[in-house]
């Protein structure tokens, strides 16, 4: 399976990762190129090499109106700080900035040449961080707003990420715990603890950890891109390398301030999994639905039953539910109490599965989301039912002219 896995111990800034994917790229100066040619406003995108403790990367430099966006203090080692406010802040840099709102950078996406996929992928980036921002600071999405050149420099290093990656075409995206730095930083809102409010909203449920580096290393851009395309986060898995990509930061610390990239090669996957089972003769369908809806949002796998005869002679129904070994306890709990069963079996499982992705593709009334699945020699892909059914009612037609629609 081709895999791509970014190792983050000097944290993650957008203008680093696209660095980092550039090298892995076979033609980084061809890539710039068309990147340059979408003509976002005012940006003009380049590549250059880099050394930090010895080791040479690359270093990318996005310039807006051809000035390159500075940290606003010394202490942020990722080479980008927060560019994202609420409608109505009042600022004190020094200087006037135009502000943009989620929906005129939504606007903007679609303006550009991009496959749909990569849109796609950069707007939920950006709802990422908006809402994010919105958690942090009290706000919708829509009152959240971009400074004009902070924003345009972000917009470059997201959508040359989402390129990237769609142009390498890794079967899985991982990465390594996420180093995020110590201290504090200075931005538009004051003083802020590292990591920064929005960058901790978004990596809620990723492994993260401090050292006594001081300074930002994980920006929102970072991590919103990291949690939007990463499976897993975790060490590196057993994989033939093939290439490896160094994403360089502006500043210089003790320790080689990049993101590495590396990838190659790992083995179909394979994975254990907890199978719980109960007997149930006492209770009403509704229960058996509601238990059912509980146990899936709360993470299992899968969730099934099967009609059985029990003892004396009682129609009953088996309840099965799949689970990763981590969520075994919750399962039980949420089982013995929302059942009547006194007694829960458990088996585990080997569980073996195709890599998958989800593709967006356009149809002559509206996008539908296609499901592609790879893997022990096997390639198959489907379209989503539930955008197939929204298209079927609209229009009056079925599911399987619905589904023809689809390239």
């Amino acid at each position: 399976m081709k895999t791509l896995y970014l190792d983050c111990g000097m944290g993650a800034a957008g203008d680093m990762l696209m660095a980092a994917l550039l090298e892995l790229h076979p033609d980084p100066q061809g890539f710039i190129k068309r990147l340059n040619e979408l003509h976002i406003p005012g940006v003009s995108v380049a590549g250059e090499p880099a050394v930090k403790c010895g080791i040479t990367g690359l270093h990318v430099s996005v310039k807006v109106h051809g000035m390159e966006e500075e940290s606003i203090d010394d202490g942020v080692g990722a080479g980008e700080h927060e560019c994202f406010h609420e409608h109505g802040h009042s600022h004190e840099h020094g200087h006037s900035h135009r502000h943009t709102g989620f929906h005129a950078i939504e606007h903007l996406l679609s303006g550009l040449a991009l496959p749909a996929q990569v849109a796609q992928d950069a707007l939920d980036v950006y709802r990422r961080i908006a809402e994010a921002e919105g958690r942090v600071h009290g706000r919708t999405v829509d009152e959240i707003h971009f400074h004009e050149v902070g924003n345009m420099d972000a917009v470059a290093d997201i959508v040359g990420v989402c390129l990237l990656i769609h142009e390498l075409g890794a079967e899985q995206i991982l990465a390594s715990p996420i180093h995020v730095g110590s201290g504090h930083v200075h931005c538009a809102h004051g003083i802020l603890p590292v990591p920064a409010p929005a960058t901790a909203c978004l990596l809620k449920g990723v492994p993260v950890y401090s050292t006594e580096i001081q300074g930002e290393l994980c920006t929102p851009t970072g991590a919103a891109l990291l949690t939007h395309f990463c499976q897993e986060f975790g060490p590196m898995p057993i994989m033939r390398v093939s290439r490896i990509g160094y994403g360089m930061g502006r500043k210089n610390f003790p320790r080689a301030n990049c993101v590495r990239a590396l990838f190659g090669e790992t083995e179909d996957e394979r994975s254990q999994i907890v199978e719980l089972c109960c007997n149930l003769d006492d209770i009403t369908p509704e229960a058996i639905g509601f238990v059912t809806g509980i146990l899936l949002e709360k993470g299992a796998l899968d969730v099934y039953t099967v009609s059985a005869q029990m003892k004396k002679n009682r129609p009953g129904t088996l309840l099965y539910c799949m689970c990763r070994p981590e969520k075994k306890e919750e399962m039980l709990h949420l089982i013995f109490l929302h059942t009547t069963t006194l007694g829960v079996r458990e088996y585990l499982c080997n569980r073996y599965t195709l890599a998958r992705q989800t593709e967006v593709v356009s149809t002559p009334y509206g996008k539908v989301r296609v499901k592609h699945a790879e893997g022990f020699g096997v390639c198959r892909s489907k379209p989503e039912f539930d955008d197939l059914a929204r298209i079927a009612a609209a229009q009056g037609i079925s599911l399987a002219e619905a589904a023809a629609l689809v390239p």
